[in-house]
């Protein structure tokens, strides 16, 4: 007997002996169940939280450098205090690197506030109002859906007039177009030039999706009159990173006249730098998640266990006798690991089915995708748990003698 023949075999005895004990069959898939919907729910969340998080820092930009007085992740007080030490960011610094860098395909000065914003009856207590160049739309991979962006005739002269985000346009003109309407933030009226498109993922809180996007002299003029700045560096290309990293940290130095001895008292932040503090948080909750899904399914897998001792104890009789006609151990063995992963494997199938409307419920209140692979895993770990619970009561039927199996009453 060939071992197609053996699996097909053991295929139909064990979907005879599930068929024969529905009821048994049925509480002992129950454990299975609960683990393999904790699987599933745990994995939809993480990818969910994954794919929003990425959509959202890919506009960032892993071309784009990011100088500021304080680091993004400054993990001491001692580091804090320092950093509060440094000077501001000015536009006299993003002046020298437009003068003097080479590897530079944009550069972006930034100062940001908040402001009540209105037009007509509709408005907002507080709105997120950004003032920049027309260089912000290269470097922030800002993609414009009505008119246009901020022109560098419109950001020298400091005009009245603004660039506004989809969310924000959505509140204030429901039904018809912003586009050359005029919008009061901060009591100063600003002719909206364009819409920018939807960004999406952790923006949605308020970020993009809700600016106002205004020329830099125009925001000192009307809503701060000495901010403090970041800047935003575009690479020519991203082989050319790490050169054009160096060379605007020494662009800077020679500007700020730092000594050679001296650290720097700048701060020059990139994308790498979320990502690795992304991966460690979600390495922490998926660690969590794999921790309390294990204790779901190792007691799912003690049932299965229990469940399978007693099915060979009830059997064995009828393993004596497949034994004395010429059954090999492998066989029995094939046959009762079989059925150990088809009922873990029908747990896993009523397990997808719970979860799919519980994803589509727990997307109201996170980001929650499930995916081909999630469901995959989810029935692979199901049929894996299956065999290594089954594993030795199928170990146990198979080292039976069967002249003392076939004395058994």
């Amino acid at each position: 007997m060939n071992f197609l023949t053996e699996l097909r075999e053991g295929l139909a005895i064990s979907w005879g002996a599930i068929r024969a004990n529905k009821l048994r069959s049925a509480l002992t898939t129950l454990g299975i169940v609960i683990g393999i919907v904790t699987v599933t729910l745990m994995g939809t969340a993480i990818a969910g939280l994954n794919h929003s998080f990425l959509n959202s820092i890919s506009s960032i930009g892993a071309d784009v450098l990011y100088v500021d007085r304080y680091g993004w992740f400054i993990h001491s007080h001692q580091d804090w205090m320092k950093a509060m030490k440094n000077p501001d960011i000015t536009r006299e610094d993003a002046d020298a690197l437009e003068r003097q860098m080479d590897l530079a395909a944009a550069i972006a000065p930034i100062a940001q506030d908040n402001a009540p914003v209105k037009y007509k009856n509709r408005g907002a207590s507080s709105a997120p109002v950004v003032g920049t160049t027309e260089q912000y739309q290269i470097t922030g991979g800002l993609t414009v859906a009505a008119g246009r962006f901020l022109s560098a005739a419109e950001c020298n002269g400091g005009r009245p007039v603004c660039v506004i985000g989809c969310d924000l346009a959505t509140n204030l003109f429901p039904g018809e177009s912003p586009v050359g309407e005029t919008i009061s933030a901060n009591r100063h009226d600003l002719e909206v030039v364009g819409v920018l498109e939807k960004q999406g993922g952790f923006a949605e809180s308020g970020g993009a999706d809700n600016e106002i996007i205004v020329p830099v002299k125009l925001f000192t003029r009307s809503f701060w009159s000495n901010p403090e700045y970041n800047l935003q560096v575009k690479v020519r290309s991203l082989a050319e990173l790490d050169d054009a990293k160096e060379e605007l940290r020494q662009v800077l130095r020679r500007f700020r006249h730092i000594a050679p001895n001296d650290p720097d008292n700048f701060f020059i932040n990139q994308q790498d730098q979320f990502l690795e503090m992304f991966h460690k948080v979600g390495g922490t909750i998926a660690g969590i998640g794999l921790f309390i899904t294990g204790l779901s399914l190792f007691v799912g897998g003690i049932g299965i266990m229990n469940i399978m001792f007693v099915s060979v104890a009830e059997r064995t009789r009828e393993i004596g006798l497949r034994k004395a006609i010429g059954a090999r151990n492998r066989t029995i063995l094939l046959q009762f690991l079989i059925e150990a992963a088809c009922i873990c494997l029908l747990g896993g199938v009523i397990a997808i089915l719970i979860a799919w409307p519980a994803t589509l419920l727990l997307r109201k209140a996170m980001p929650a995708v499930m995916s081909p692979a999630i469901v995959g895993v989810s029935l692979l770990v199901s049929a894996i748990t299956g065999i290594l619970s089954g594993f030795f009561p199928a170990w146990r039927a198979a080292r039976m003698n069967p002249v003392d199996a076939l004395r058994n009453e």
